[in-house]
């Protein structure tokens, strides 16, 4: 009997897990956006002195080009202290804290989203589609992958936590950045949401960011729910006696 109970609990947190896993990243509901999501990023020129920064002993000059202020909703992310991106420490990039891959506007109206998978490298967001409807409902131009830079903790941290399927607010400015530190590194800016591919990416540098509205619903809760469920049901699992475990 304990035996069966304890293969139901493993069978159950499994099962749980495994649909937790994929809701939790879905994009959300119309009914619950924001109104600010469907709004267009912006942005105006300014004439601003470029200013020094140091994180992780690394010191950056910044030079700011435009205001910027977007809103919407997180697709895909890139973390830039991952264990496997190399190229952020190849470039000693400590000031890059996080990658959010952002859509905005119609793309929240009339875009089939759940037919549509995003994902992001060490410096990119990729979109694609099997279904040529969904392919063709999406505005390519109301994407942008943003390079967010910060050199304060706590809107670090903030950075850090943002998750798929959550609406989120950021401003700051559209930026350039470099340094001379073990080589000479220098990162630019789109300044447009029309361009593409290579230097299509936005470099801002966040002086303000909010989560308006966590994604994931309950599945974000169900996911650690269900991995402490399946750790109960391992341990438990162990702890049967040897001729309850067939």
């Amino acid at each position: 009997m304990a035996s069966l109970l304890v293969r139901a609990l493993l069978t159950a947190s499994l099962a749980l897990l495994a649909a937790s896993a994929w809701l939790r990243d879905s994009p959300p509901e119309p009914a619950a956006l924001r109104p600010q999501v469907f709004e267009e990023p912006r942005q105006v020129e300014i004439r601003k002195p470029a200013f020094e920064t140091t994180v992780g002993g690394v010191t950056y000059k910044v030079q700011p080009l435009y205001t910027y202020d977007l809103y919407g909703v997180v697709v895909s992310l890139h973390a830039a202290d991952t264990w496997w991106d190399y190229i952020h420490r190849a470039w000693n990039d400590n000031l890059n804290v996080t990658d959010l891959c952002v859509i905005w506007g119609d793309n929240l109206r009339g875009a089939q989203l759940g037919e549509i998978s995003f994902s992001s490298g060490q410096f990119q967001c990729f979109w694609e589609s099997r279904s040529k409807e969904a392919w063709d409902s999406f505005d390519q131009y109301q994407i942008s992958n943003n390079h967010l830079l910060s050199d304060n903790p706590s809107i670090a941290k903030r950075l850090r936590a943002a998750r798929i399927g959550d609406q989120v607010h950021f401003r700051g400015y559209l930026a350039e950045y470099s340094h001379n530190h073990g080589i000479d590194f220098r990162r630019g800016t789109s300044i447009v949401r029309t361009d593409t591919g290579n230097g299509a990416c936005e470099t801002v540098f966040v002086e303000e960011f909010e989560n308006l509205k966590p994604g994931g619903g309950p599945w974000r809760t169900l996911y650690w729910v269900a991995l402490g469920l399946l750790a109960l049901g391992i341990v438990a699992w162990l702890a049967l006696p040897p001729n309850l475990e067939d």
